[in-house]
């Protein structure tokens, strides 16, 4: 019986090729692995993919996509996530390598984390290695040339679908909020930073690092306008509750 292989979560950051890490590329470039990738529907283009061709390489003929449809259906998802890990385990079971293109930073808000939860639901022994990225907020700061904290700061990074209550809650505690996915609720949120004196305190990114990527400082030009999901506003605080450095 043959060795089982390992699981690769191989990150590719927010889109720009060059901000591959070396041991990401050591496995792209690795011969006898099985690739495969994220799509939302069966021939859908994968921007994870896209990543790769935009850094020069050529994907394997037989790159496998896995399907993981946007919907908060749970059986659905159930059943999307159960055919993914079962293709996954059958390609390991012949002792064969298997990595899985990321987007991003595989342990941030990934389908990678899933995806071997379920494979480990069904084969405990399997090895997974993670591979860590570059954030799309970790670049959008660079891009700015702004720290996202500093000294005593206070910073979270969450979906903008937790709500406008929630989000209105945490602005107080916090000196930089990062709202990532924010297509949804971007008129609200939009709406409530205006009413909290910070629409000039918060800056807009859509699918940075690509030659796609947009900037935008004066947030009200965006009401009403269509966004794209790769989106995530980077928002500072100047007014948090509890500025005080505690010392011990």
């Amino acid at each position: 019986m043959a060795e089982m292989g390992t699981l690769y979560g191989v990150s590719l950051g927010p889109g720009d090729p060059g901000l591959i890490t070396r041991r990401a590329w050591e496995l792209l470039g690795r011969e006898r692995i099985h690739w495969t990738y994220p799509v939302r529907a069966e021939g859908q283009e994968s921007f994870a993919l896209g990543i790769v061709r935009a850094a020069g390489l050529t994907p394997p003929a037989d790159a496998e996509a896995l399907v993981f449809p946007m919907t908060q259906d749970p059986a659905r998802l159930a059943a999307a996530w159960s055919l993914a890990a079962r293709r996954v385990l059958d390609v390991l079971r012949q002792g064969q390598d298997l990595l899985f293109l990321v987007e991003g930073d595989a342990s941030t808000y990934s389908s990678f984390a899933h995806l071997a939860g379920a494979v480990r639901g069904l084969a405990a022994e399997v090895r997974v290695e993670t591979v860590p990225g570059v954030t799309s907020y970790s670049a959008a700061s660079a891009r700015l040339r702004l720290p996202l904290m500093d000294a005593a700061d206070r910073m979270a990074v969450l979906p903008a679908n937790y709500g406008i209550d929630t989000l209105e809650r945490w602005l107080d505690e916090l000196d930089t909020l990062v709202l990532l996915k924010v297509k949804p609720l971007l008129d609200e949120v939009i709406d409530l930073l205006e009413a909290r004196g910070l629409l000039d305190r918060a800056v807009f990114f859509e699918r940075i690092g690509t030659p796609e990527e947009r900037i935008v400082t004066d947030l009200s030009r965006l009401r009403g306008q269509p966004v794209n999901y790769l989106s995530l506003l980077l928002i500072r605080n100047p007014h948090r509750r509890d500025r005080a450095v505690r010392r011990r």
